[in-house]
């Protein structure tokens, strides 16, 4: 099925409901966009610290289970390497652990350097043009903001300019300081379709009338959506009262009383910055209407928990996850084909539909 979004969202349409409904549409995703995508590698600011640090992952799993390795080398530079042996596809290492020899595989031996490059096989007399290139591992680019690391099967998007804007927004803060709480952390099931999960993130025209709590937060009047290039930043303006960031002189938001600043980087990840600290989602698409969003919350400030615009992520997040699992019952309907964009309030949605296009077509 051919897409197309128009680029003024006074005349677009939506996503047609056949997209969300299609199992071709959501195999076409995984290879166009999530191959092509920066994900992160959770677990990687606290497993991999120290040369010889290792950790096996999937590049996201139950979705695209490419097998890599995340690992210091000897001159403490961060690598992400395929962690499939290249003489017979064993998997090279299995848990996180320390690599005092080398990688070694378990099967037969064969062994490579922490910058994956091939060093020794046992039996290899009589191979002719051994080794070769092909002997190496597979070597994938490695970027880092903050303490998060990421990585990318097939980049499409310029690193820099994908966190350009959250780095010029947020910048300020000591994110380095930010703390890992696995109390705090947390994964759901919604079953819907990943793209309505985002596309309910994507607006704050549904806040007065699904999360009562948080509108009461926020003057709703004032909320806004800033469109990045590869994203979008929602801007939440507190009533008063509430914990709201101390923006340092020249910020380009300073004076205004900011309780949360909600930023989604294309396709699927949303760094949700409080007084108190950060709240990352990871959405993860699992089947065409099961999505696996992670919650994974990094602490800053405890005193100022349980206050303002992230009081109580988590019922935010029951209340998104009901309607969103609604939406996913409503768009089966044989009457609905696609929505309209309402300009003000749906303008991150907008981009998302239009990036999601545009990559499916390349």
């Amino acid at each position: 099925m051919e897409y197309r979004i128009d680029p003024d969202i006074r005349r677009a349409a939506t996503l047609p409901a056949a997209f969300y409904r299609s199992a071709e549409a959501f195999d076409a995703c995984r290879e166009r966009i999530f191959a092509r995508s920066w994900q992160m590698i959770a677990g990687a600011e606290e497993l991999v610290r120290l040369p010889g640090d290792a950790l096996p992952f999937a590049f996201m799993e139950h979705f695209l289970e490419e097998p890599l390795l995340l690992l210091r080398d000897e001159s403490d530079q961060l690598r992400c390497l395929s962690n499939v042996c290249t003489h017979r596809g064993n998997i090279l290492v299995q848990h996180p652990q320390r690599l005092s020899r080398g990688i070694v595989c378990g099967y037969h031996g064969r062994r490579f350097h922490l910058d994956g490059r091939f060093a020794h096989m046992p039996e290899a007399d009589g191979m002719e043009n051994f080794p070769c290139p092909a002997d190496n591992l597979a070597s994938l680019p490695v970027r880092q903001w903050r303490q998060f690391v990421f990585t990318s099967l097939d980049p499409a998007i310029p690193f820099d300019e994908w966190v350009e804007g959250m780095e010029r927004k947020i910048g300020f803060l000591p994110v380095e300081q930010f703390r890992f709480d696995p109390a705090r952390s947390r994964d759901y099931l919604v079953h819907a379709h990943w793209a309505l999960y985002c596309d309910n993130y994507l607006e704050g025209f549904h806040i007065p009338f699904v999360h009562k709590s948080l509108a009461a937060a926020l003057d709703w009047n004032a909320y806004r959506t800033e469109l990045l290039p590869w994203g979008s930043c929602q801007v939440g303006i507190g009533r008063g009262g509430e914990e709201v960031f101390d923006l340092p002189p020249g910020h380009e938001d300073a004076g205004q009383n900011i309780a949360a600043y909600y930023f989604w980087l294309f396709p699927n990840i949303m760094f949700n910055f409080y007084p108190w600290g950060l709240s990352l989602n990871l959405v993860r698409p699992q089947q065409p209407n099961l999505t696996r969003v992670s919650f994974r919350t990094y602490v800053w400030r405890p005193e100022k928990l349980g206050t303002g615009a992230g009081a109580d992520i988590d019922l935010v997040e029951r209340e998104d996850e009901a309607v969103v699992e609604q939406v996913q019952r409503g768009i089966q309907s044989r009457f609905y084909q696609a929505g309209r964009f309402a300009p003000k309030q749906e303008a991150g949605v907008h981009l998302f539909h239009q990036l999601t296009v545009r990559l499916l077509k390349e």
